[in-house]
């Protein structure tokens, strides 16, 4: 009798409750490929990884360097000379603050803690030295960064210490409730907001974030377009509750070009306040997401226009470049590029790249053309530059799944205390 065998993957990962680095492996079965993994102490864990088309051993060709020694994730965390990626994007948390007290959060947002936020001077220190490093592609994050007053100042410090893109993480209440503090933002420097938008009906927003959003989010884009800062919407994907949304939202951004620049979409992960053990039918895997971008948009962006992160680990994350023309929507996406922006992070090529990917979510005030004939090469152009689009996708990691062949490829870091710290291993 012939025995089946079962194609798997070594790595690392941790216990997800003493947090101890342990062996784990990620199995291929009928229904995908899940990350297997023993603790002597807490017992085993099977968490699916990878569920779909197109197929996991397609879509990550990566080779782990051979005869190499794993970093000691993340007890020991910061970056040491096991991690094979650079920053690419910095993240600061400038306040654990919040005006939301949402189900699925990275941080633990508290109410009224001011004691530890730095100063706008303070974190200029942090800015100049992030620079000096090559780290110019700078997130300001929380909690909610807008319940601080003096967020232009800090924007504005960013700026002059040399800071070549700002990205403000934000769920856009303020934005558009505060027409006179966007104006400061955008006077201050700010590049872009990347907007906390989970849906297009306010069933989703009490679901995710205890309360009716819509009409916030809504009336965030509209300001932050009088002020020219480009929005790319965020939504994070929650089986049952807004993955079947994930077409309409794609058709609302691109309707909104070029006030919109993009769709970021983040499979819920399981961090903060989440209370017990996540089943697997709690989760939405990368290709599940990417599938469901060209069913439910019938066929308006197809799997092909979408192409591996090449800054992070292949199943880190997705990427689509496209153009929004009067009557589609044009996919300009270089699949075979795998040029990382991230690989040296003062190198002229590098910076390059990041620069090319910043603009593609800013917006850099260049006048909108009544000239809607795309057979000139000028008008052709300057609707590239005007109504540039992305689609993206992070599938962030928590303890139940973290793979540390991934963390060692993170591009997104958290400066934490004097410290450059990968993104996951921050927030596990």
């Amino acid at each position: 009798m012939k025995v089946k065998i079962t194609p798997f993957r070594s790595t690392l990962s941790i216990c997800p409750v003493c947090k101890k680095q342990i062996a784990a492996r990620l199995v291929k079965k009928s229904s995908g490929w899940y990350m297997e993994k023993f603790c002597d102490e807490h017992g085993s864990y099977s968490t699916v990884v990878w569920r779909g088309a197109p197929e996991l051993t397609d879509w990550d060709k990566y080779k782990s360097p051979a005869e190499d020694s794993p970093p000691p994730c993340p007890s020991a965390c910061g970056l040491c000379s096991r991690h094979l990626q650079s920053t690419c994007c910095v993240l600061i948390e400038v306040t654990s603050r919040c005006n939301l007290h949402c189900s699925f959060c990275f941080a633990e947002s508290e109410d009224g803690h001011r004691e530890n936020e730095k100063t706008p001077d303070e974190l200029y220190k942090i800015f100049r030295e992030l620079v000096r490093d090559g780290r110019s592609f700078l997130q300001l994050s929380g909690g909610e960064p807008t319940v601080r007053d003096d967020l232009p100042e800090i924007v504005a410090a960013a700026k002059r210490a040399g800071c070549d893109s700002i990205q403000l993480n934000s769920n856009g209440i303020r934005l558009g409730e505060d027409r006179a503090f966007t104006k400061k933002l955008a006077d201050a420097g700010l590049s872009f907001v990347f907007m906390q938008f989970d849906g297009l009906d306010d069933h989703v927003y009490k679901k995710l974030r205890n309360r009716p959003l819509l009409q916030k989010k809504l009336d965030a884009i509209r300001v932050c377009d009088e002020f020219n800062i480009g929005v790319t919407l965020v939504p994070t994907i929650v089986p049952g509750v807004n993955d079947n949304q994930i077409g309409d939202i794609i058709k609302f951004a691109i309707e909104n070009s070029p006030a919109v620049r993009g769709v970021h979409f983040q499979p819920v992960s399981y961090f903060g306040r989440y209370p017990q053990t996540p089943k697997n039918s709690d989760r939405i895997t990368l290709p599940e997401i990417v599938t469901a971008i060209e069913v439910q948009t019938n066929g308006l962006v197809k799997t092909k226009d979408l192409a591996p992160s090449c800054c992070d680990h292949p199943r880190c994350g997705f990427h689509g470049d496209f153009v929004v023309l009067p009557d589609k929507l044009l996919a300009l996406t270089q699949s075979d590029n795998q040029n990382s922006c991230c690989s040296e992070p003062s190198s002229e090529e590098a910076l390059r790249n990041r620069r090319f990917v910043s603009r593609r979510w800013k917006r850099d005030g260049t006048p909108i053309s009544d000239n809607l004939d795309m057979s000139s090469m000028d008008a052709f152009l300057s609707r590239v530059k005007t109504h540039g689009f992305t689609i993206t996708g992070m599938a962030f990691q928590d303890a139940y799944n973290l793979d540390i062949t991934r963390l060692r490829r993170c591009s997104l870091h958290v400066y934490d205390n004097g410290k450059i710290v990968p993104f996951c291993s921050y927030y596990i």
